[in-house]
Parts: structure tokens; C-alpha cells; sequence
């Protein structure tokens, strides 16, 4: 580390406060996928004591920060910061809803937008068509992001070394045939994503049910979050060309929502949802 460096991080360290410091890095391990559910086990993996633990859980769900999970098996990311998150992403659900509302009119196919957080798609909003089988996801809800197409293509544009990184610990549960069993079988299904420039699901989360997915860019390139549609498979397979008209509609939803946060074709070159044309701008 440079003494530039050490200079610049040393105030930041002296003046953290160490009770929310411990909080923050306990959200950060249960949105990780730690659930708590062995209080040991997890205060001596995060360096603390088992009463600081409980207490600090405590506080945390009665601010609805995390909630219980039935049958006494630990804790997850409760919707008071879920919905904390939501506020702080209003811009982005402000500009998704009308795209995502015609988008659902127009194809008669349930719309949500996402984002990645951790190792899951944190759904942040749907739009449904009127008609009987409707998606029944809230916003909220967390998905592991290897089973879903809003996970899958927003990974697609990450560099393979740092999808290893965020899986390493990762059990793959497996919801489908088609859902990766493994990181080795969740880099060859990103491959095929990149390739195309979208995500395609033929049942890979729920049988009988087909989804494809856009990856939503910001002004700096880099996907801010996804958008997908999703239905019965015979929706997507009325006519020969069914998918392909699909999968043009949400790629052009998908480019509209990115010119509104900012993505510029003039800068980039055209949207053509290719995770091959993007420009890779990611952080040290």
C-alpha cells in the first residue's frame, strides 16, 4: 500500500464506528447466503462474540433489516431493507414501469426488473398482463441468480474470474434439469448467454414455464440491473417465429430503459444486446 493509500483509508478506519461496523458486516455475510442458524458457527466466523451476535440480530429484525426463516432455520435479508433498497433504486423502478407495463400489454407475458445482489436477483419490480396465469413473484423476493435469466445475463457480462469469485462458496440447488449443478456448468451456461446476448429459459426455474432476458445498461456501459418476460412455454411457441418476436421486444424494452438511465449508443456503438459489443468498464 502506498503512503498516499494509507494516508487516505487511515481517517476512514479511525472514525468507523465499531458496533455498526459489526452490523454491516453481518448483512452483508447473511445476504451472502449465512443464515445464523448455528449461533457459534457464525459469531467465530465473523469475529465475534455469541451474545454480541444475538443481540445485534435482534436489533436487526426488529428494524425488519432480516426476518426469520420458518422452522428455526436462521435468518435472511428482512423487506425493510429491502424496501430501503427500493427507495435508493427509485430512479431506476421510476424509469422501468412504463417500459415494463407495455411491454407485459404487448406480449400478454409477465415483465420484472432486477438487480444483482450477492448471488441472487432481487426482483424489484413486476408488471402482469390480465390474464389468468400471471407471474406470482413480488418485489423482493430473492432468486438464486444462476436459476433465473435476470441473474444469468447480468453474470454474462462479468469477467469469468470474478463469477468464480462470487460462487466459490456456493451450493447450487438445483430446480430443473437445466438449472447448473455446479460453477463449471453455470460457466458454460453464461458462455451461451454472452454468446446470444440474452438469456433463454426453457423451464429451468419452474417446469412449463419459458422466460428470456436483457441485461439494462447505465451511462458508464456496465449492466445496472435486467429485465425478462415470463409465461407458459405455448406462449412462446404458438408460431415459428414467437420466440424470435419475443425476444425482439424485451431486447428493444431493454434498450430504451438503458437510454433512460443514461447509456448512449453515440458513445458505445449501437444496443444491440451483445455481451460481446459491450465495453467492460469494471472497477480495480
Amino acid at each position: 500500500m502506498s503512503s498516499t493509500e494509507s494516508s487516505e483509508r487511515a481517517p476512514t478506519q479511525a472514525y468507523a464506528v465499531p458496533p455498526v461496523a459489526r452490523a454491516i458486516h453481518l448483512l452483508q455475510a447473511i445476504s451472502d447466503g449465512e443464515t445464523a442458524a448455528n449461533l457459534k458457527q457464525t459469531a467465530l466466523a465473523l469475529g465475534i462474540n455469541r451474545t454480541t451476535l444475538m443481540r445485534l440480530l435482534h436489533t436487526l429484525e426488529a428494524a425488519r433489516f432480516v426476518e426469520p426463516i420458518p422452522n428455526g432455520k436462521g435468518y435472511r435479508i428482512g423487506l425493510g431493507l429491502v424496501a430501503l433498497a427500493a427507495r435508493a433504486s427509485q430512479d431506476l423502478i421510476q424509469a422501468a414501469a412504463p417500459v415494463l407495463a407495455r411491454l407485459a400489454t404487448s406480449l400478454r407475458l409477465s415483465a420484472h426488473l432486477a438487480v444483482l445482489d450477492g448471488t441472487d436477483a432481487l426482483f424489484l419490480l413486476r408488471q402482469v398482463p390480465n390474464v389468468p396465469l400471471a407471474s406470482n413473484i413480488q418485489p423482493g423476493s430473492r432468486i438464486p441468480a444462476y436459476a433465473t435469466t435476470l441473474g444469468r445475463i447480468i453474470l454474462a457480462y462479468w469477467p469469468k474470474e470474478q463469477v468464480a469469485q462470487l460462487f466459490r462458496n456456493v451450493r447450487f440447488r438445483s430446480f430443473s434439469n437445466d438449472t447448473p449443478r455446479s460453477l463449471s456448468g453455470l460457466h458454460a451456461l453464461l458462455a451461451q448467454d454472452r454468446i446470444a446476448g440474452y438469456a433463454w429459459s426453457d423451464g429451468s426455474y419452474t417446469a412449463g414455464v419459458c422466460s428470456v432476458g436483457f441485461a439494462v445498461f447505465d451511462q458508464t456501459s456496465k449492466p445496472a440491473a435486467a429485465i425478462n418476460v415470463t409465461g407458459p412455454q405455448q406462449l412462446f411457441t404458438d408460431t415459428p417465429r414467437q420466440r424470435e418476436s419475443i425476444v425482439e421486444s424485451v431486447r428493444s424494452a431493454a434498450e430504451e430503459l438503458s437510454i433512460r438511465l443514461g447509456y448512449s449508443a453515440v458513445k458505445t456503438g449501437p444496443f444491440n444486446g451483445s455481451a460481446a459489443a459491450q465495453p467492460r468498464r469494471w472497477p480495480a
